[in-house]
């Protein structure tokens, strides 16, 4: 997500800060170029107007001028104003104590609302909720069959709605039933259209008339940019939204609904879909989106996505064989699996502090690599995992028809398991931190010689 965006702002950012000295007129041209950027990344006319003039009496003041870096103090400014922007802090969901709290997902048609509740009421199943869902949306049975699919492989409860009832009977009649089963929340889903109708508002107005309601989440694609702002803001006037959740940001290289939606509305984001597993649900954090807009990366992310992932005895196991250096290829490939199940290759290495800015716009790490790893090795016999000196001319040939693969691959794979084997080795008597990255960047492949990746 906001590769575009990452990228334009890092070319502005290396042009001022080789001037050494901000004056007004480097100050009025960054700025034209930040005014560009984020207008060709589908954010807001007015947002960028506003956040355009904060920036430049931030950077014209007493303080900027007087720095001893003052392009540097400039990219700080910025990051400060982008945050600012997206509402300085992440706005958890609303809970209300001894009692169902009730959230209403709101929105167009096909902006994925069925998917988000069900990944909502996951993600709150995790941290220890009980959780019940229904669907109002009495117009489509494909919707209500759905939720109920997703809620049988959550391990949820949901309601047993039909196309023959009311929304807002639904909404009355589940919330009793979550009430008597001591449920924490509540999830509806309702009824999307193809664009705001008075019917539509009318059934979400009586939807609220009769039960309590304490979130209104509206539901919007973040592909659409612009048009998705705007609808927003159509429901804000008339519901009274209380935050967002934006859907599809993985796809989407601009970002503008993110970086418009809370200056036009007031109200915040406070979640973000990034892939189409009922995991793929994240808590919206303005400074770390962006610390990653501005190519500065986002560790906390990156170790809390590795922490879900994490299995300690594992981990205590894989520490001793580098240790006794007898990491093997079975557990090279255990670890490329591990690193799939925490995202896309290019989000992970975009979270890294510098990685994000070296990525160009429109390119993508190689996902196929990793596949293609993941079949040499298991083409391989048990033995030939464990000693990879085995493997000769022949049971290369072996395993290239086994994986599909070219010989030259399977050289390539054992020639830098070696070079990894060796660094990991050394990485794990290292107490230098300098040597220890450097060791490290090495295995990654980005020390100057060809990746694995």
């Amino acid at each position: 997500m906001f590769e575009n965006l990452t990228e334009k702002l890092n070319q502005t950012f290396r042009k001022l800060t080789n001037k050494g000295v901000l004056t007004e007129s480097n100050i009025a041209a960054s700025l034209k170029e930040v005014k560009l950027a984020l207008l060709e990344a589908d954010v807001n006319y007015r947002v960028v107007n506003a956040f355009l003039k904060s920036v430049r009496v931030r950077a014209l003041g007493a303080d900027v001028m007087k720095s001893l870096s003052p392009g540097q103090q400039f990219i700080k400014i910025v990051n400060d104003e982008l945050i600012r922007m997206m509402g300085s802090e992440n706005h958890g969901l609303m809970q209300v104590n001894n009692q169902v709290t009730v959230i209403l997902m709101v929105g167009l048609q096909g902006s994925g609302k069925t998917t988000t509740a069900a990944k909502l009421a996951n993600k709150l199943k995790k941290e220890g909720k009980k959780v019940h869902l229904a669907s109002a949306d009495v117009y489509r049975p494909a919707a209500i069959e759905q939720l109920q699919v997703l809620a049988r492989e959550l391990n949820v409860h949901c309601f047993d709605s039909h196309t023959g009832m009311k929304p807002a009977d639904i909404a009355q009649m589940a919330l009793k039933e979550a009430e008597t089963k001591l449920a924490s929340y509540l999830i509806l889903d309702t009824a999307g259209r193809l664009q705001i109708d008075a019917v539509l508002m009318a059934e979400l107005e009586e939807i609220k008339s009769r039960v309590p309601i304490q979130e209104i989440l509206f539901v919007a694609d973040a592909m659409t940019g612009q048009d998705a702002v705007n609808v927003a803001k159509s429901f804000h006037d008339k519901l009274g939204i209380t935050g967002f959740i934006l859907t599809k940001m993985d796809g989407d290289a601009r970002g503008g609904a993110a970086l418009s939606i809370r200056a036009i509305t007031g109200q915040p984001v406070k979640f973000v879909g990034v892939g189409e597993k009922i995991k793929d649900l994240e808590p919206f954090f303005p400074e770390r989106i962006a610390s990653r807009i501005l190519g500065m990366g986002d560790m906390v992310s990156l170790i809390e996505k590795a922490q879900e992932h994490f299995d300690e005895v594992k981990a205590e196991k894989l520490e001793e064989k580098i240790r006794k250096n007898s990491f093997t290829l079975s557990d090279f490939q255990d670890q490329l699996k591990q690193i799939r199940k925490m995202g896309s290759l290019s989000d992970l290495l975009g979270m890294i502090p510098g990685m994000g800015s070296k990525i160009p716009s429109g390119a993508s790490v190689d996902e196929g690599a990793l596949i293609k790893i993941d079949a040499i090795i298991s083409s391989m016999t048990e033995k030939e995992r464990e000693k990879p000196s085995l493997i000769n001319g022949s049971r290369k040939l072996r395993i290239s028809r086994g994986s599909g693969s070219k010989v030259s691959d399977i050289n390539r794979l054992l020639k830098q398991f070696a070079q990894m084997n060796k660094m990991m080795k050394k990485f794990a008597t290292m107490g230098n931190g300098k040597k220890s990255m450097r060791a490290l960047q090495n295995m990654m492949g980005q020390g100057g010689g060809q990746s694995m990746f």
